[in-house]
């Protein structure tokens, strides 16, 4: 298990569905790489994905609308997609149901996952990113959750008028 300071994803992408294993706290230090990672799986034509969050010791409102928006972009696909989180504990179980998650993807908070041809885990690698990409994608993610319900706009207005501000400055 990583060290909660050094969160790690694992991947498998040539799963059916793609898997992904949380390693640590998830937050908008280390959101970019599942971000690319995901979207570079849909390009691939990929459609199914499931999260273990089991060894996931927290996350943010940004990994969340990181998650939301590919979620979002799953079930405007053609053919549409399917997003699984497995093993969510309480807490985790929690922040999935307060932002709206759980209407966007199915929740599964049993131990089983999902293993269709599943292969070798790799840990996902990037360079660090930016004040203005982290910003960017901050924004993104935030407004993803309000896409997804809302009821977060009031929870995050003050997060993304700063952000947009910030965005803007470049």
């Amino acid at each position: 298990m990583a060290a909660s300071n050094s969160p790690v994803y694992l991947v498998d992408a040539d799963a059916d569905p793609v898997l992904v294993k949380i390693c640590g706290r998830a937050s908008f230090l280390n959101s970019q790489l599942i971000r690319d990672f995901l979207q570079q799986s849909i390009r691939d034509g990929k459609r199914h994905f499931a999260v273990d969050f089991s060894e996931c010791t927290g996350m943010d409102s940004t990994f969340l609308g990181v998650l939301a928006g590919t979620a979002l972009e799953l079930r405007k696909a053609v053919p549409s997609g399917s997003f699984v989180f497995c093993r969510l504990g309480s807490r985790n179980l929690e922040l999935v149901r307060n932002l709206g998650l759980h209407r966007l993807a199915t929740v599964d908070s049993g131990a089983a996952l999902p293993s269709k041809g599943a292969s070798e885990s790799t840990a996902l690698e990037g360079p660090k990113q930016g004040d203005i990409e982290n910003a960017r994608l901050c924004l993104e993610a935030h407004e993803s959750l309000v896409e997804a319900d809302e009821a977060n706009r009031r929870k995050f207005q003050d997060v993304i008028t700063f952000l947009k501000g910030r965005v803007q400055q470049d």
